[in-house]
């Protein structure tokens, strides 16, 4: 990973913290993996990433005492505000990161931006990420506390939503991301972790599960998923 890339994105995050944002946000994106080195140090994990796209979903209200001006916030970094898609999902730009919120789709076809009017801004609805809510891990980063998905419901993410990606080169992404994971998961010896988590899904996820790790030839972990 890139030094200023890392050391802007910290920057971000400290900011964000400082305004009373930050506890309020879950970092889901491809940043997760670099900040899961602390959880996988007992084992060899390559944390490295090359992607602009910070990505933070808001499972709930944004609790700050007064409105936070995002763009504002993070103007003398460099970012600016961009658009995405259609519908005008606001974006914060800068040539080395992209930062963008992200919330559930609570309704089927509901692509319709979800104003964050305490940040100035607004999210995307995107299916399957209160999944990423299902057990949550905290790390120190340069001092800042940052709420990630736990590692293996982050991989059982990417494989559920590998296939509905509408670019190939992102579907391979989400599962090499995915492959990585596992890898290290079960080179730490929590195989046990993987299969209560799975257990704990419902049905149809853990299908779309099963099927991504056929598809990533992890043959031995489905076979163990699925014995009685």
């Amino acid at each position: 990973m890139e030094k200023q890339q890392y050391e802007l994105c910290v920057e971000v995050l400290r900011r964000l913290d400082k305004a009373g944002v930050l506890k309020s946000l879950i970092l889901v994106g491809s940043w997760c993996i670099p900040f899961y080195e602390d959880y996988f140090k007992a084992v060899k994990y390559g944390s490295s990433i090359r992607t602009r796209d910070v990505d933070f979903m808001v499972p709930g209200p944004i609790r700050v005492k007064n409105s936070v001006d995002l763009a504002a916030l993070l103007k003398d970094l460099g970012f600016v505000i961009g658009f995405q898609g259609r519908e005008g999902y606001i974006r914060l730009e800068h040539p080395e990161l992209a930062i963008e919120f992200l919330v559930h789709e609570k309704g089927r076809g509901s692509n319709k931006p979800h104003p964050l009017k305490e940040l100035g801004i607004n999210a995307q609805p995107l299916r399957y990420l209160n999944l990423l809510t299902k057990d949550i891990i905290h790390a120190e980063i340069e001092g800042i506390k940052v709420s990630l998905p736990h590692p293996v419901i982050f991989a059982f993410h990417k494989l559920i939503v590998a296939p509905i990606r509408k670019e190939k080169d992102k579907e391979i992404k989400d599962k090499e991301e995915a492959r990585k994971i596992i890898k290290a998961l079960l080179d730490k010896g929590e195989l046990a972790i993987i299969k209560m988590q799975f257990n704990s899904m419902l049905p149809k996820w853990r299908g779309k599960v099963l099927r991504g790790l056929k598809e990533i030839e992890e043959s031995e972990l489905l076979k163990f998923l699925t014995e009685k």
